[in-house]
């Protein structure tokens, strides 16, 4: 391991492990303990609810993974869309942590059979999928995340099974968090059919890709348009809301995408230069 590497793996473990439960504490998380039928806690509290915040991760270091996963966020927003890593990476990230307060969940890069069967396999208990504009993407999101009938999951081989229990064939639907991003006007559109789609938990609005493909800025009549339609189509179906985490003000949203490790490092040495 190079020095700076060393170093910024230092420094996060420094800057999230302060917020984070003792080593002792995650050992004990880690042993067996009864089990309630919905144990994606992030998913109990939506349902309940409350608000939910996610820390974005994007490195492959399973330390980093570990501290932000017991840092207090509700779930970690796992980055395979726009970042390098692999299913391996993330495999070993989720395992490494088994027992984290931290909900693992993954935005895949699409809605295929084999991004989604790999995602869960590896014991994720959510799947955020982008750029959503059609109705027939939203259906294979649902589709590919659970197992039949409710969906077309293969049963195979995966991690899953020593991270949940040997029931989790039978719970595994329950407990799957299904995130649907409409990010275009393309999808904005038909945002009512999409929101209509069964299986679907939230439908996130993606603040930066709605003005990069509609060419308006954040505050513009144009763009609020869209973000109301979003909204409205979204509560009016019963689904839960999900935005950035500069939206917490915002009426209506109770899923948030926080920040990742770059900006919580930065924030942490801000913190304890001052």
């Amino acid at each position: 391991m190079s020095v700076t590497r060393f170093g910024a793996v230092a420094v996060a473990c420094a800057v999230v492990c302060a917020l984070s439960p003792s080593s002792a504490r995650f050992a004990q998380a880690r042993q067996p303990q009864p089990r309630a039928a919905l144990y994606n806690t992030a998913k109990q509290k939506l349902l309940q609810g409350k608000r939910i915040i996610g820390g974005t991760v994007s490195s492959p270091d399973p330390n980093i993974y570990c501290a932000m996963a017991g840092a207090g966020f509700d779930y970690l927003w796992i980055e395979m869309q726009h970042s390098p890593l692999t299913y391996s990476d993330v495999a070993r990230m989720i395992w490494s942590c088994r027992g984290a307060p931290a909900t693992p969940m993954i935005r895949v890069p699409d809605a295929t059979e084999g991004e989604i069967q790999k995602a869960t396999d590896i014991g994720a208990l959510g799947i955020i999928v982008p750029t959503v504009d059609t109705v027939e993407k939203a259906q294979a999101a649902v589709k590919w995340s659970k197992y039949p009938p409710a969906g077309r999951r293969s049963q195979g081989a995966g991690q899953y099974g020593a991270l949940y229990g040997a029931d989790y064939r039978e719970t595994a639907n329950d407990n799957m968090l299904v995130v649907i991003m409409i990010e275009t006007p393309i999808g904005v559109k038909v945002a009512d059919q999409i929101a209509a789609v069964p299986g679907v938990d939230v439908i996130f609005a993606a603040s930066t890709d709605l003005g990069n493909f509609s060419g308006f800025h954040q505050g513009e009549p144009g763009y609020e348009s869209l973000v109301t339609r979003i909204k409205d189509e979204t509560l009016k179906a019963g689904h839960r809301l999900g935005g950035p985490l500069a939206w917490k003000d915002r009426p209506g949203f109770t899923f948030f995408q926080g920040p990742g490790e770059t900006v919580l490092i930065k924030a942490g040495a801000d913190a304890s230069l001052k």
